[in-house]
C-alpha cells in the first residue's frame, strides 16, 4: 500500500459507521489513478454513496446497466480499494435510482488486478484469440501468436509484437497463455508487464529475495513479457531480463515480448539484449483499417448485448482511426450515455456524445491517396495509374491499392478500375505482397505507416 492508500486509510479506517458519501469518496480517489480516465468519467463519476447498513455500503448509480457494467467491468479495483481504504469487513452494493431495479453486490477480497485464472498466471480469462478481431493490419501477428501458442518452445521463439499503444498487443499475448493452458493444463505460465517485473527486482534486492525471484522467472515453461521499451534506462533489469531469456531459451521454454518498437529502435538498451529480443520472429500490429474497426465495434456490441446499427457503426470507424482503445472507448461512452437517457443508438446520438472525442475530419477519397502515394515515390500521377512497369512504379502502384484497400475498404474490382482497369487477382497481389513486405522490413513498415498517417491527417507525409 502507498502512502496516499495509508493516508486515506488512516482517515477512514477505524469509524465505527463510515459515512457513506465520505467512504465512497475515498474509495473513487483510489480507484481513480488505476483505471483509465475515460472509464472513471463514464461510468463511476456519476455515483454516489448512499448508506451503510448491516456492512453493506449502498451505492447509487444511474441504472440497473451502469449497476451490471460497473460490477463486471471495474470489480477487481472496487475490491482492491475495499481492501485498501474501508478498514473494516464490508461489501458494495449497486443501487440504480430505479428501487424497481436490484442491486447488484461485490464483496470484500484483497484481489487488487482483474486476475481471472488461479494459480498466479495473471491472465484475463476474456482476452482470447475468439475475441480478438483479425484484420489485415494484425493478421501476421494473430497468425504467429496461434502458432506460438498451440506449441510453445517449438517455433517462433522467442516472438516479439510491436505497435502502437492500444493496438492489441497484451490481447494477443493473454491470448497466447490462455490458449496454452487450455492445451496443457500443466504449463507453468507467466504474464507480466516490463514495470511490474522493475518493481518485483527492486523488492528482490531489498528483501534479499533474488535467487528466489531468479528462480520463479527461470522455470517457468512460458513467460510474457509486455512493454519491453519499459527497460529503457534500467540496466540492472536489463542484465536479469537477458538471463532470464538466456535460461528460458536454453531450456526450450517459449517467451514473447511486446513493445511499441521493435528491438533495433529501443533506445539505450544493451546490444546483446537487442539482439536476444530479435532473434526470433519479430512481427508488428498497425492500427486497424476501416472493415476491421467496424468488426470491432460489432463484436463489442454482441458482447454487450446492445444494438449497433450498420450506420453507427460506420460513422465511428470512419472517425477514430488511432487505436482499438480509443475505438473502445467512444463505444463504451456512446452506450453509456444510451443508457443514461434511455434513447436509442442512432447517427445523431452518436454525433452528440462522441462530438469532443472525434473530429469532422475532410473525407479522404481515392484521389487523395493516389496522389499522396504518388507524391511519396516520385511519380506522376498519370503513371501510377495508367503506365509503367519500372521498380518504382510497381511499388508505388502496389502501396497505392494497398492503402485504398486497408483505408477505403473498397473491392478488389473497385481499386482496379481505377489503375487501367487491372483484374483484381492483380489488386490481391499488390496487398498480399505489400503486407509481406511491412512483416519483413520494418523500415517499410514505418515508412508505410508514416504514409498513411499522412493520408489520415495525423502527421506530416
Amino acid at each position: 500500500m502507498g502512502v496516499a492508500d495509508s493516508e486515506v486509510q488512516s482517515r477512514i479506517g477505524h469509524d465505527a459507521v463510515p459515512d457513506a458519501g465520505k467512504l465512497w469518496t475515498d474509495i473513487l480517489d483510489y480507484v481513480r489513478p488505476r483505471i483509465s480516465q475515460e472509464g472513471f468519467e463514464t461510468w463511476l463519476a456519476p455515483t454516489r454513496g448512499r448508506a451503510v447498513r448491516n456492512g453493506t455500503l449502498e451505492v447509487e448509480v444511474p441504472n440497473s446497466f451502469f449497476a451490471d457494467w460497473i460490477s463486471q467491468r471495474y470489480s477487481a479495483e472496487v475490491r482492491a480499494a475495499l481492501t485498501g481504504v474501508s478498514g473494516q469487513e464490508m461489501a458494495v452494493s449497486f443501487q440504480p435510482r430505479d428501487a424497481g431495479d436490484s442491486g447488484l453486490l461485490i464483496r470484500r477480497s484483497p484481489v487488487r488486478r482483474p486476475v481471472l485464472r488461479p494459480n498466479g498466471y495473471r491472465l484475463q480469462a476474456h482476452l482470447t484469440f475468439d475475441s480478438f478481431v483479425v484484420g489485415e493490419s494484425n493478421r501476421f501477428a494473430a497468425a504467429a501468436a496461434r502458432s506460438v501458442a498451440e506449441r510453445p518452445g517449438a517455433s517462433y521463439n522467442p516472438l516479439f509484437i510491436y505497435g502502437g499503444v492500444g493496438l492489441g498487443k497484451t490481447h494477443l499475448v493473454q491470448a497466447i497463455g490462455n490458449m496454452a493452458l487450455s492445451v496443457k493444463p500443466g504449463l507453468k505460465v507467466y504474464y507480466t508487464a516490463a514495470d511490474d517485473l522493475f518493481i518485483e527486482l527492486i523488492q528482490a534486492i531489498e528483501k534479499n529475495t533474488r535467487l528466489e525471484f531468479k528462480n520463479k522467472y527461470r522455470g517457468l515453461d512460458l513467460l510474457m513479457l509486455d512493454d519491453v521499451h519499459y527497460l529503457v534506462g534500467k540496466e540492472r533489469l536489463q542484465e536479469e531480463v537477458f538471463y532470464i531469456f538466456n535460461s528460458l531459451h536454453d531450456a526450450g521454454s517459449q517467451v514473447v515480448f511486446t513493445s511499441d518498437r521493435p528491438p533495433q529502435d529501443i533506445p539505450t538498451l544493451e546490444s546483446r539484449l537487442a539482439s536476444r529480443l530479435g532473434s526470433g520472429l519479430v512481427v508488428d500490429i498497425q492500427p486497424p483499417e476501416l472493415e476491421t474497426r467496424i468488426a470491432i465495434l460489432k463484436q463489442k456490441a454482441v458482447m454487450d448485448h446492445a444494438d449497433l446499427p450498420d450506420d453507427v457503426a460506420y460513422f465511428i470507424a470512419a472517425r477514430v482511426r488511432s487505436s482499438v482503445r480509443a475505438l473502445e472507448g467512444s463505444w463504451v461512452r456512446l452506450l453509456a450515455l444510451a443508457s443514461l437517457d434511455s434513447r436509442p443508438i442512432t447517427i445523431q446520438l452518436a454525433q452528440e456524445t462522441l462530438k469532443d472525442l472525434v473530429k469532422e475530419d475532410e473525407p479522404i477519397d481515392h484521389n487523395r491517396i493516389i496522389k499522396a502515394c504518388a507524391d511519396h515515390f516520385g511519380v506522376s500521377l498519370n503513371e501510377i495509374t495508367n503506365g509503367g512497369r519500372t521498380k518504382q512504379l510497381a511499388l508505388a502502384r502496389q502501396v497505392a491499392m494497398y492503402v485504398l484497400r486497408t483505408t477505403l475498404s473498397l473491392s478488389l474490382k473497385e481499386i482496379g478500375s481505377l489503375f487501367d482497369d487491372k483484374d483484381h487477382t492483380t489488386v490481391m497481389h499488390a496487398v498480399k505482397r505489400v503486407n509481406e513486405l511491412r512483416a519483413k522490413d520494418p523500415a517499410f513498415a514505418a515508412r508505410l505507416e508514416k504514409l498513411s498517417k499522412g493520408i489520415s491527417g495525423g502527421e506530416p507525409r
